[in-house]
This record gives C-alpha cells, sequence and structure tokens, in this order.
C-alpha cells in the first residue's frame, strides 16, 4: 500500500479547524488554569494596625481554610515607614505587622490548628515584606 504525500484541500481544511479547537481531548493545563485561583489567596495589610491585622488574619485564614486555598499570600511591608522607634515603650520588631502577625497565629490555638508553616515569601512575591502561610489538609 502506497502512502499519500499529501492531504486533500477538505481534509486539509478539517484538520486546521481540529487543531484550534480539539473537542475531544483533554487538556490538563487548561484544567490547571481554571483552579490555580484556589491556590493561593492575596491580601495587603499596608496601614492596618495590629490589633486590626489580628482580627483580619484571623478571617483570612478561616474563610481560606473553609475554601479550601493551600496557602496565602499576605503583604506587610518591611516596616520602614513604622514610626516604633521614636517610642521608647514599644516593641520595634514585634510592633511591625512581619512579626507579630506569625506570633499572632502560633499563640492563637485556633489558628495554629489550622496553619501548617509560615515562612518569608520568596522575592518575587515581595520577599521580606510579605508572607506565605500554608494551611493544613482535614
Amino acid at each position: 500500500m502506497k502512502k499519500k504525500d499529501f492531504l486533500s484541500k477538505t481534509n486539509q481544511k478539517d484538520w486546521e479547524e481540529y487543531i484550534k479547537n480539539p473537542k475531544d481531548i483533554f487538556d490538563k493545563d487548561r484544567q490547571n488554569k481554571i483552579f490555580s485561583n484556589k491556590e493561593r489567596y492575596k491580601f495587603d495589610f499596608h496601614g492596618f494596625s495590629l490589633e486590626e491585622a489580628n482580627k483580619k488574619i484571623e478571617e483570612i485564614i478561616k474563610f481560606c481554610f473553609e475554601k479550601r486555598y493551600k496557602e496565602i499570600l499576605i503583604v506587610t511591608g518591611k516596616g520602614i515607614h513604622s514610626k516604633t522607634e521614636k517610642n521608647v515603650f514599644k516593641s520595634e520588631d514585634l510592633s511591625k505587622l512581619r512579626y507579630s502577625i506569625p506570633d499572632y497565629i502560633k499563640s492563637t490555638t485556633e489558628l495554629s490548628d489550622l496553619v501548617h508553616t509560615v515562612t518569608s515569601a520568596d522575592k518575587k512575591d515581595g520577599g521580606e515584606g510579605a508572607l506565605i502561610i500554608k494551611l493544613k489538609k482535614l
């Protein structure tokens, strides 16, 4: 049997249409893109006081755990605009959100039961000015 070296114009047209929109092939990359927004929740804490941030982080962790997010990106800032060094009654580190949020999570049993780890973010995600909170799976 001899193999044909060319396609008819009809077959060529059908093939090009199929390549543009293959309906019967499952595209796992497309599926991952659809669900990728469930991977990470992001929230910016710039302008929050310590008390406001603690209430908000509790709310966010509970919400994300319920909605089955895997991790939370918390933008805290580096604290370079914080005026804590002028007040001798405030801790220079613990009054900054990047230190107080992990401490609050660890000290609150209800939250620490939901959280696997709290780490500094990679440079592309904010570096020292951001935290990654990885949630436990239940």
